[in-house]
């Protein structure tokens, strides 16, 4: 899957020349409209940025489970046509409702789940750490209210939780509109 490869290829890149003043991953990170900082590519760069080995890894892992799938329902034009949609409506609902810095795939990843759980309600996960496994439609459901509850109760985890959210939307949005009307190009 290109995008894990171009994901891994930009964190790589981070590692390579960050250095103490986080170069490399402070310009491609979304920042607040009014911080200074913010310029429009950030919109997509943020979402090929990541800020650690595990937040790569988990998100990387995510990308390929749900992302597989999908493409396969729908080819690779309209798979990225849909990531791309929802990582860039994450970031719109992360310049509406916080003024943290983001970097991140999560939440173009959350809206691949969202797709996911749409079109295949009854498949068995495991979410990570409980080992049981639970029906797609719930999994989605859990981590919207787990996203919902950290975006109105912040605690300073710095996740982007409205992100997550706004993504979930848009994923939401676009699958259940290719869905309805059968839809094979909106791009």
């Amino acid at each position: 899957m290109n995008l894990v490869i171009i994901n891994v290829l930009v964190f790589l890149i981070q590692l390579l020349f960050d250095g103490k003043e986080g170069a490399v991953t402070g310009k491609l990170a979304l920042w607040p409209v009014d911080s200074g900082e913010f310029k429009p590519y950030q919109l997509v760069t943020h979402m090929f940025t990541h800020g650690g080995f595990a937040h790569i890894l988990f998100n990387m892992f995510a990308l390929w489970s749900f992302g597989t799938w999908l493409e396969k329902v729908w080819g690779p034009k309209k798979f990225l046509f849909f990531y791309l949609a929802c990582g860039f409506t994450a970031a719109a609902a992360q310049l509406l409702f916080s003024n943290a810095p983001a970097v991140g795939a999560s939440g173009a990843i959350m809206g691949l789940f969202a797709a996911f759980a749409y079109l295949f309600p009854n498949a068995q996960l495991i979410m990570f750490p409980i080992p049981v496994p639970v029906k797609a439609k719930w999994a989605i459901a859990i981590m919207a209210a787990i996203d919902l509850f950290g975006g109105v109760n912040p605690t300073g985890s710095n996740i982007a939780h409205f992100a997550h959210l706004g993504g979930l939307i848009m994923g939401f949005i676009l699958v259940i509109y290719w869905n309805k009307t059968n839809k094979k190009t909106f791009y």
